[in-house]
């Protein structure tokens, strides 16, 4: 906006002033200068419409005080581990979750009402199970952001070949006393006895009698027994271990010694040895290789942490 000045008009009135003459008359007055309009007052700007707010989340369970949402109880049912949230899916367990909870909240209210979180012995167990929980998600998070390359599966599954090492096998079963497989014919036979049975069945099917046959008739195993004593495919760490070495050790078409369990005494027989592909092997590498990343990772955090231990204390526990 101009504003109107009187520079114009002040110089005007001096050049009159200075004009001669006989007498000289009073030199004009000046007009007074107009005042300078007043600037426009800025037209207020419309008010901004205030956004709606939200109605709050009305609780679906209160216990005293506190109140949980539908977001509150989604959350704590988010944080479960998978296996124990996928029980929790139904409209009847989430209800029993939610007293499950309620229970749980008074609880610990009753307990805060007494000041017992202020005990010295409860505050370092809370704080060990927050830094366990803290932790665990940190592992966690590392084995997400970090997957394992191409080649170090690879590298992996050269290192342990023998773990994907399979047996396919059957055997018989010969119980004793004490296993915890219940008996065919209900004898319960001495560790002794059931060895002596074990040989006998052993020279028979050494001697041509069809392993499947003598399965079926004489095996404790009832689940194996009715297929003939088949065992299928099975890979190292399934079996009890006294029977994976007998598996893994005996060649083809072989009949083994009686081998004892805590089962009773076994005639494995191995059918066919074979090594899993990389590529058939992989969501196991994968799975393996969990551990020994994580175990890892958490060296290379203690190796930048500072940790100071006074050996002189614990020496002297």
């Amino acid at each position: 906006m101009t504003w109107r000045t009187p520079f114009l008009i002040l110089p005007a009135a001096l050049v009159l002033a200075q004009t001669p003459a006989p007498k000289p008359a009073p030199a004009p007055r000046p007009k007074p200068a107009a005042k300078p309009a007043a600037p426009a007052k800025p037209r207020p700007a419309a008010a901004a419409k205030p956004k709606p707010v939200a109605p709050a989340e009305p609780p679906v369970l209160t216990v005293n005080e506190e109140k949980l949402t539908k977001s509150d109880f989604e959350t704590l049912v988010a944080a479960l581990p998978d296996q124990i949230r996928a029980r929790f899916q139904s409209p009847d367990s989430r209800k029993k979750l939610a007293q499950d909870v309620a229970e749980l909240k008074a609880m610990a209210q009753e307990a805060r009402r007494r000041k017992m979180d202020d005990d010295p012995i409860l505050k370092a167990q809370i704080q060990l199970q927050v830094e366990q929980i803290l932790a665990n998600a940190l592992v966690q998070q590392a084995g997400k952001m970090a997957a394992p390359t191409e080649a170090e599966l690879r590298a992996y599954y050269d290192r342990n070949k023998e773990r994907y090492e399979q047996v396919s096998g059957r055997h018989i079963l010969v119980r004793f006393k004490g296993s915890p497989v219940p008996a065919r014919d209900g004898r319960d036979l001495t560790e002794e006895e059931a060895l002596a049975k074990a040989r006998e069945l052993r020279k028979r099917v050494a001697g041509g009698e069809d392993f499947a046959e003598v399965a079926k008739k004489e095996s404790d195993d009832s689940g194996s027994g009715q297929a003939g004593g088949d065992l299928g495919t099975f890979g190292r760490g399934q079996m009890v271990k006294s029977f994976e070495d007998a598996a893994f050790a005996l060649p083809v078409g072989e009949l083994s010694e009686p081998v004892k369990s805590q089962f009773g005494y076994h005639l494995i027989q191995v059918k066919e040895h074979k090594n899993q592909t990389f590529e058939e092997a992989r969501p196991m590498i994968e799975q393996g290789m969990g551990p020994e990343r994580s175990r890892q990772f958490v060296d290379e955090v203690k190796k930048k942490a500072t940790i100071v231990i006074d050996d002189a204390y614990f020496a002297a526990q």
